[in-house]
């Protein structure tokens, strides 16, 4: 007989069906995660006493050999080392661990500087002692993390998830706290280390510049005047229309001199910036430039001399690429303040096309401004017309009084 669905045998199906539907859903197989974690946690125990052993002995024969001129070297060449291994950690946690932790800057020394100045860097570089440091701090841990890991795969493996999340959240702890640049300080002094080079390099050009000027000109001005002087002397008693004209001669010399004193003294630091301010020193500037200029210094007060003078040398070199390079028939300086910067737009009408990289100048200048944490943006299409900004941070100006009198 055909069951009409509901005698007994339909409800022990019904019964059957419910419990079926009661049951737990199946227990999902172990994550990418979890295999990554346990994955970094068996495997940093071997590569931890590999580099715990490494630094052991660096450290060792370092110290013992300090007395000698090859322990400094020792430990400086072990600090590069473990800079290797801390870039090996942050890779592997990077694949393992999914760590993202920024490299730290490079290794530097000033730019030729010579081997004393790399040992010395290396000596104190805090990337490469706290690459050390992570070694001796996590090699514990590391065995620890490695026993109970590799134990709970034949009597908790339940509990496996849970265990390498918890352990592997300490490694991502000592990796970021040990292994990451310290908040972008060390990147920002190797940024200033690099910077104070470039400044003492273009110091020592402009000193190069000015012994050369004095050398070539005003002193070999004065040496012959000096010679013309000495003939003139001796031409007085005897022949005295000749030891005049001598004179008047020696004269005009004189002046040539003075002449090209103060135009290596405006080179230096013209005296109109000192006394008169932007305004008045780059209307000077503009007068003498080849093409027509138009000034608008927009300050309700003078910034800092070390930042007025950059500005000030910055917009004259600007002013002879435009007379050299630009074609242009006008051009237009704009100098304003905003809350924390000085800014400079320099404007022309020529033909455009400067860059960096055509020996313009700009490429240096660019390296100068940054070095005090400057910038220069350069929009110059061909067939102009070219828009240069400069942007410097404002310092303000401060009073002092000597003998009396405000400088």
């Amino acid at each position: 007989m055909i069951s009409s669905g509901h005698g007994p045998g339909s409800a022990a199906g019904a019964d059957e069906g419910a419990d079926d539907a009661a049951l737990p859903p199946p227990r999902p197989p172990l994550s990418a995660a979890t295999w990554r974690e346990c994955a970094y946690l068996l495997s940093s125990w071997p590569l931890d006493l590999i580099a715990f052993c490494y630094v052991l002995i660096w450290l060792s024969v370092g110290v013992l050999l300090s007395v000698t001129v090859i322990g400094l070297p020792v430990l400086a060449l072990g600090l590069v080392g473990s800079r290797w291994f801390g870039r090996w950690e942050r890779v592997r946690a990077r694949a393992l661990l999914r760590v993202v932790v920024e490299e730290p800057s490079p290794l530097r020394a000033q730019r030729g500087a010579g081997f004393f100045a790399w040992l010395w860097s290396a000596l104190k570089d805090p990337v490469g002692w706290r690459s050390a440091l992570f070694v001796v701090v996590r090699l514990p841990w590391a065995l620890l993390t490695f026993a109970l890991t590799l134990a709970a795969f034949f009597v908790a493996w339940p509990a496996l998830p849970w265990l390498a999340r918890g352990f592997s959240q300490v490694d991502r702890g000592l990796v970021r706290t040990l292994l990451s640049p310290s908040d972008g300080l060390e990147r920002r002094i190797a940024e200033l280390e690099v910077d104070r080079s470039v400044v003492v390099d273009t110091s020592a050009a402009d000193l190069r510049r000015i012994e050369r000027d004095l050398h070539d000109g005003a002193q070999a001005r004065l040496v012959a005047l000096a010679m013309d002087l000495g003939l003139a002397k001796e031409k007085l008693t005897e022949d005295p229309e000749t030891a005049a004209r001598m004179v008047d001669e020696a004269h005009g010399e004189v002046k040539l001199a003075l002449q090209e004193l103060r135009d290596l003294a405006r080179g230096i630091h013209p005296a109109v910036l000192t006394d008169r301010g932007l305004g008045p020193a780059l209307s000077s500037v503009a007068a003498r430039c080849t093409v027509p200029v138009t000034v608008d210094v927009d300050l309700d007060q003078r910034p800092a001399p070390a930042i007025e003078g950059i500005a000030y040398f910055t917009t004259s070199e600007l002013l002879q690429n435009i007379s050299k390079h630009s074609h242009a028939d006008h051009a237009t300086i704009e100098i304003w303040r905003t809350t924390d910067r000085l800014m400079i737009q320099i404007t022309d009408n020529g033909r455009g096309g400067a860059t960096t990289t055509h020996g313009t100048g700009l490429a240096g200048l660019t390296e100068r401004l940054t070095a005090v944490d400057g910038l220069l943006a350069i929009h110059s299409p061909t067939g102009g017309p070219t828009t240069i900004t400069a942007e410097l941070p404002w310092r303000e100006r401060h009073q002092h009084k000597h003998e009396g009198r405000a400088v």
